[in-house]
């Protein structure tokens, strides 16, 4: 393996009964059970431009405890092997990330702090595709670059950032 292409979600992004499919099993809160249960897709490819029922997704939103998170800039990850894993990566980015946001006081769940602690934002777990080939690994770096831009959001450069080659 060369690299794997990883893509994080907030909170309310992706939910577990989305009619384009999930990788979820349940759909955990009552509240949203009433849109439909879990519909698992077994592809490892995105099915997010599947056609689907729009409103029906916007309702369900409407029964979250929190708001849906949106962030101005997408998080996709294009990541070579390290000596940690890839879920240890991503658990550091996103405590740094949360942490950042706190410190600016941005942070999308401020108004729900209680003790001291706020809700996390971020959706659980991962999704990630492992890049076997070099092919692959230039077309996951090619998408993770062009993905904000094709959203409507502003083009990204990190100083940590290292060129595959």
């Amino acid at each position: 393996m060369l690299a794997a292409h990883i893509i994080l979600t907030t909170y309310g992004f992706w939910l577990p009964n989305d009619p384009r499919g999930s990788w979820s099993d349940f759909v955990g809160a009552w509240e949203l059970l009433k849109y439909g249960k879990a519909t698992k897709v077994s592809t490892r490819a995105s099915v997010a431009h599947v056609r689907h029922n729009q409103q029906l997704r916007r309702e369900a939103k409407t029964a979250l405890k929190y708001p849906p998170v949106f962030l101005d800039d997408h998080v996709h990850l294009a990541i070579a092997p390290h000596e940690r894993m890839y879920e240890q990566i991503v658990s550091h980015l996103r405590s740094r990330a949360t942490t950042q946001l706190r410190a600016e006081q941005v942070h999308p769940f401020a108004s729900y702090e209680r003790d001291g602690r706020v809700p996390s934002f971020w959706g659980e777990g991962l999704w990630k595709v492992y890049c076997f080939d070099r092919e692959h690994v230039r077309n996951a770096i090619a998408y993770v670059k062009r993905n904000p831009p094709r959203e409507g959001k502003r083009a990204q450069e990190w100083s940590f950032v290292q060129p595959f080659e």
